[in-house]
Formats: C-alpha cells, structure tokens, sequence
C-alpha cells in the first residue's frame, strides 16, 4: 500500500541535499566556532556564511539574526526578551486568539507574571479586525505578537498593515512566521516587524533549528546564560551541522518557492474538485484568496474526526486535525473555536491537509477519492 503524507504543516521530511550538505559537515567540520584554532575557524566562517545567507532571505542583515533550537524558542525569546527588557514602559501586550501555542502559553505564563494581555477575535475565516487592534493599542502596549499565517486553517494575517500602524508607537512588533517561512516572500523592512520567528523542520530542513530575526537597536532580556554565542544573545555552543542545513534547505526553497506556492494551490483546487465530483459535502475553514497556499482545512458535516482520522491512516494516509485526541476525548481546535464559537460541529468533524515538495497530484486525487470513500462509509452508518 503507498502511504501519503499530507501533514507538511506538521513536519516536512528533510530533502536529500539537506541530508548530504549535513552529513558532510558532521564529518569535517567538527570544530567549536569559539574555538580560535583552524578547526574552529572553519566552523565559524561556514555559520557565518549561512548567517548572512539565511538573514537575506527575510532582507535582514546577518547582525540582525541569532539561531535558535526552533520556532518555539525563538517565539519564547521573543514575546519573553521583549517584556521582560520594556517593562518600565508598561506591561500590556496585545496578541490573537489563534496563535500557536508557543505564543500562547507564554502570553499567559506573563499574564500570571502580572503583565496584561488582550487576545484578538478573529471572524470567520480566521483574521482579527485592524479596528479591533488600533481599539486595543494602548500607551502602555510594549509587545504585539501576531502571527503571519496560521497553521491549521491558513489565514494570513495583515502583517505590514500592522506594522505601518506600529510604526510610530513604542510597542515592539513580533510575528509567528513559522509556517509561513517559505511559502510567502518575506521582507522584514515592508512588514515593519522587530521580531520573526522561523524554524528549518517547515522547509525540509533539519529539527532542532530555528532562527529570530532581531531589528538593530531592539532589546531584549537573554533566556539563556554562559557564552557569548550569538553576539551574547543566546549562550550555547552553535549547531553547526543543523545550522548549515538550515542554509541548504533556504537555498532550495529559494531557488522553487514559486513552482511550489502553483503546486500546492493545484492540489488545493485537485482535493476539492474530487470530493465535490464525489458530491461530499464539505465546507472550507478560513480562505482560499488569502491563506497559506499549503494549507487547507476542511468540515466534513455529520462526520467524527477521530473516525475520520483512524480511517485515513488505515488508508495509508497522513493529515491531521486541531484537535487534541486523548482517552476517547477531543478537546476543540482552541483556533476553530475562535473562529466559529464552542457549539460548532465544525470542531469535531474537520480534518488538515497540508501538501509539501513528496505530494504529486495523483496522490491528492488518491486523497480525494479515500476521503469520498471514508465519508461515504461513515454517513451510512
């Protein structure tokens, strides 16, 4: 049986130059960058190199760029650095009900530290209202943290509308690119953002790699204490091997970035096309105009997404869902339950797809037809 993934919004399995540039590294280029021998200048001169290559990629330079473990501490740096170093100036923060929750939980873990967090509604297809936000900005505001695109149902935020608004307030702006690294050209001077997280695992790159764009003159706290590593912003000896992959894979995603965004908005239109000729009746969660073009959440009315998903995999197909699934219990999308409220159905019978550079469109209709099956089955019940 062919197994298909279609869960990149996850993890996307790393390309075999990613592996190759790494794998050669590991073997040669062994030494500590803060070493001052031979060994650790190439080490150094190498990092450096993906440094400045990787920070082009946003239009940031390489001063401005520190690497991170992955986006969770990068997010964590972020929102965490950026409170802890502006709070004589105020202790408000403003960010979205549909973050990740990298963002999320520590917005709250500050809310109990005594700083005030407003969490933006979105509408139905998953964007807060700009009048929403410039209502919630206050004097005190010394953090917004929004995220670009979001990872289960896609929407994209108005990142530079933000931004330009931000422009003459003394609130740091921070985004969540994580999931949309990659898809979408990013300059972090149109968007007017101080702060981007990003991780490499999202661009078949390595795990355990991220980087946080931080805008010259931006303060914040350090987590993390011993070395002077990242221009004394993050102690730690530098992952070499996974840094340089990080690189190969910006590289690669470079070089086809627009060859992808058609695929991927191809098998979008492929998977639907199916399950309508199929007549499955089923609803899209978010956008198609202004979403993520990996991204697509579907409602499956009448359906269990457990049930749904259990199926899927016995077909030898991977997506997923929002929800967490424990014991027999489904605690809600805390993202669909922004965007519809806690009585949708729409909460237990949504399933996301999420194609990457492995999918083919004979696989999306192979998709599309199992899932015609599947719900075909279910209903009948």
């Amino acid at each position: 049986m062919e197994r298909i993934y279609v869960d990149h919004a996850a993890t996307t399995p790393m390309h075999p130059a990613v592996i190759e540039k790494m794998t050669v590294t590991m073997a040669q280029y062994f030494g500590n960058p803060s070493s001052i021998h031979s060994y650790g200048r190439e080490a150094r001169k190498i990092v450096d190199e993906a440094r400045l290559g990787i920070a082009r990629s946003i239009g940031a330079m390489e001063t401005e760029l520190i690497f991170t473990s992955g986006g969770t501490e990068a997010d964590n740096n972020a929102i965490f650095g950026a409170a802890e170093a502006n709070k004589e100036k105020g202790k408000h923060i403003i960010t979205t009900a549909i973050e990740h929750h990298a963002v999320l939980h520590a917005c709250e873990e500050l809310g109990k530290r005594g700083y005030e967090v407003t969490y933006l509604p979105v509408d139905e297809t998953g964007v807060i209202s700009v009048k929403d936000f410039q209502d919630s900005l206050r004097d005190d505001t010394i953090l917004v943290t929004i995220m670009y695109g979001n990872n289960e149902v896609g929407t994209i935020q108005p990142i530079a509308e933000i931004g330009q608004i931000l422009s003459s307030h003394q609130a740091v702006f921070h985004t969540d690119a994580v999931q949309a690294y990659g898809m979408e050209k990013i300059d972090v001077n149109e968007l007017q953002v101080d702060l981007l997280s990003a991780s490499a695992h999202k661009i078949n790159g390595p795990k355990g790699i991220g980087f946080l764009y931080i805008k010259n003159g931006v303060k914040l706290a350090p987590r993390t204490f011993g070395g002077e590593q990242e221009r004394k912003r993050r102690a730690g000896t530098e992952n070499v091997p996974a840094i340089i992959g990080f690189f190969e894979a910006v590289k690669l995603m470079e070089e086809d970035r627009e060859n992808r965004r058609n695929q991927y908005r191809l098998y979008k239109e492929t998977l639907i096309e199916v399950l309508r000729t199929n007549d499955i009746e089923c609803t899209i969660n978010g956008t198609l105009e202004t979403a993520l073009p990996h991204v697509l959440n579907i409602s499956f009315p009448d359906t269990n997404v457990e049930a749904l998903l259990v199926n899927l995999d016995l077909a030898g197909i991977a997506a997923s869902s929002g929800s967490a699934c424990t014991a027999g219990a489904v605690e809600p999308s805390h993202v669909l339950v922004s965007m519809f409220g806690k009585e949708s159905a729409k909460l237990t019978n949504s399933i996301r797809f999420s194609f990457g550079i492995s999918n083919t469109v004979d696989q999306i209709k192979k998709v599309g037809g199992e899932m015609a099956k599947i719900v075909q089955r279910l209903m009948n019940k």
